[in-house]
């Protein structure tokens, strides 16, 4: 049996739900990077890489292409977010990452980011039927997700609102592919959510070290 086999295989079943060992891999894992970003470890990267690796499989077993798409950019994006952590952002005195609330500008920027994007995303979905079967559900999720991880990556609070809005539809969406696993994973993203908004939100208002590189 090939890796590939192997992964989208049935792990078990619970409450009439077919739960793949790639869906299950892939949402431990990428809860645990949740947590690690939670903690302002830069391990939160190399976690959020291995869990988008496996899940392009669960993706691609369940014909969303799209997702599929995601997660490979979740990948890029978790690889630059890597090197934005070790070299890029601001360090606090603790020689953590340093987080802060975003700018007007920025904000303006990652908002108008989202909007645009999930349109141009949900039009190619809409040309494009077989990329997703929920083209603007799928968008908003995907754009969303990037939009979350570039904040994350900068150090910025809104990272936490935006994951929260991601959340609001990925449940959904999730139990409804078929991903059981996710959607369950997707609920306790939630609650972590929650938890990290403040625990980010307090830190913020420790300054960064002066003369650190920005």
């Amino acid at each position: 049996m090939s890796a590939f086999s192997w992964l989208n295989a049935e792990a078990f079943t619970a409450f009439g739900q077919h739960i793949m060992w790639s869906d299950m891999i892939g949402n431990t894992v990428g809860l645990l990077a949740l947590a690690l970003g939670w903690r302002r470890s830069v391990w939160t990267w190399p976690a959020q890489l291995a869990s988008g690796a496996v899940l392009v499989t669960a993706y691609a077993s369940a014909q969303l292409t799209g997702g599929v798409g995601k997660q490979l950019l979740v990948i890029v994006v978790a690889a630059w977010g890597w090197h934005q952590w070790t070299r890029g952002t601001r360090k606090a005195r603790d020689g953590s990452v340093a987080v802060r609330f975003a700018t007007w500008k920025e904000r303006a920027f990652l908002a108008g980011g989202a909007a645009l994007g999930t349109a141009a995303v949900g039009g190619l979905f809409t040309l494009y039927p077989s990329l997703s079967w929920s083209p603007w559900a799928d968008a908003y999720i995907f754009v969303g997700t990037v939009v979350a991880m570039i904040a994350q990556a900068r150090g910025l609070v809104e990272f936490w609102f935006a994951w929260l809005l991601v959340d609001i539809v990925g449940v959904p969406l999730a139990f409804n592919s078929g991903l059981a696993f996710s959607g369950l994973v997707y609920m306790i993203y939630f609650a972590l959510v929650l938890w990290g908004m403040r625990d980010w939100w307090l830190r913020s208002r420790t300054p960064a070290l002066e003369g650190a590189p920005a």
